[in-house]
């Protein structure tokens, strides 16, 4: 059986996930070759920086952030997005209470098992 999400995906329905200080995460649309996830965010709270092998781009639904990639700063807010290309160190600091959309290909597996790799 393939690895997926339900084909519709109600807000209401879904869990949050506690992922950080002011930090939490909803997984929506997935299979085994992408993944899309909603990240809300309080402000002061910091995305920390990480990397991964993932190729990911984010859409920034609502807020202010600050966002870091490869060492590269930029403000940015709704209706903003970014692109972040494998192994490219990355964070985010929430300027004013916000969401972002991120979208990984692959999938982020330890997002579903609790384990943390790159």
């Amino acid at each position: 059986m393939k690895f997926q999400s339900d084909v519709f995906q109600v807000e209401e329905e879904l869990e949050w996930e506690v992922v950080g200080n002011g930090v939490k995460r909803q997984i929506m649309g997935h299979d085994d070759h992408i993944l899309v996830v909603k990240v809300a965010f309080e402000k002061g709270s910091i995305g920390p920086i990480h990397d991964h092998f993932h190729s990911q781009s984010t859409y920034v639904e609502s807020g202010e952030f600050e966002v870091s990639i490869n060492g590269v700063k930029k403000v940015l807010k709704g209706g903003d997005g970014f692109y972040i290309p494998p192994h490219s160190p990355h964070g985010a600091v929430c300027l004013a209470a916000g969401v972002l959309i991120d979208v990984f290909s692959p999938i982020r597996e330890d997002f579903f098992t609790g384990e943390k790799y790159k």
